[in-house]
């Protein structure tokens, strides 16, 4: 079983090679030639997927391909070497 991504890339994509994908949102066709985009989870490039640009505007509206620095702000702030320093001196 695949872990779920906690972040995605995404950029646009257009191929010269005359191939077929399927949409991973609509499962629709989406012929190479056409513009569309490429989305990969957390940077592994072997899980990436073709995808309709509309298909991945209306992901990202409803919050299914968070960018990495948007994951990040979510994430709880690490505390500083120098204010681990200071508070250490004040327990003391």
């Amino acid at each position: 079983m695949t872990e779920q991504p906690r972040w995605w890339t995404v950029r646009r994509a257009q191929n010269l090679k005359p191939a077929t994908y399927r949409c991973p949102f609509c499962g629709k066709l989406l012929p190479a030639l056409s513009e569309h985009a490429l989305v990969i989870p957390e940077g592994d490039a072997s899980r990436r997927r073709h995808a309709h640009t509309a298909c991945v505007i209306a992901a990202r509206r409803a919050g299914r391909l968070p960018a990495r620095d948007e994951w990040l702000a979510t994430q709880p702030r690490q505390v500083g070497l120098l204010r681990r320093l200071l508070h250490r001196d004040r327990s003391e």
